[in-house]
């Protein structure tokens, strides 16, 4: 993924208002990011414990794509573990945690909003790479590559984002 300015950010978010896209927290070390591992971009608001921020790089030709996320602030046991529905990574507890995002235009306005189970610290793209290191038994050995690993976790995301 190629780096991402503040202005990109901001102009991306398909699924809130400009000011409300004005407004949205950024992360503080943009410019120490590993961009060359990421895939996406993906920050939790430390102001809003039940928010988080998803934006693409926007490789389809398009520019990047943005959108707000809202996750439930409770807590799951130690014993209770989930698999992320991008990266497929297990996580136990709160590590993977089911992320709504409003709907575009009309059918957000309305209430309408999607949801799938992720990676709560959206660590997606370092997990599947091997940059980060969930806890034992978190990612299952593949026979698929992991070059075929990121295509299929942005193929994941990328439905996602369509079906918003």
């Amino acid at each position: 993924m190629k780096a991402l300015t503040e202005k990109d950010i901001r102009g991306s978010f398909v699924n809130c208002s400009k000011g409300e896209a004005a407004r949205i927290p950024l992360p503080r070390d943009l410019a120490t990011r590993p961009w060359e591992d990421l895939d996406f971009l993906g920050w939790r608001d430390l102001s809003a414990p039940d928010r988080s921020y998803l934006v693409t790089g926007g490789s389809d030709g398009g520019g990047p794509v943005g959108v707000t996320l809202r996750f439930p602030s409770v807590k799951r046991g130690a014993l209770h573990r989930s698999m992320c529905g991008l990266c497929l990574t297990i996580h136990p507890g709160s590590g993977v945690s089911l992320m709504t995002a409003r709907k575009r235009g009309k059918d957000g306005r309305e209430g309408n909003s999607l949801g799938l189970y992720m990676c709560t610290d959206l660590a997606c793209s370092l997990y599947v790479r091997g940059k980060k290191l969930p806890e034992p038994g978190g990612r299952f050995e593949e026979t698929l590559t992991v070059d075929e690993q990121i295509a299929r976790m942005t193929g994941n995301l990328s439905g996602f984002l369509a079906r918003l």
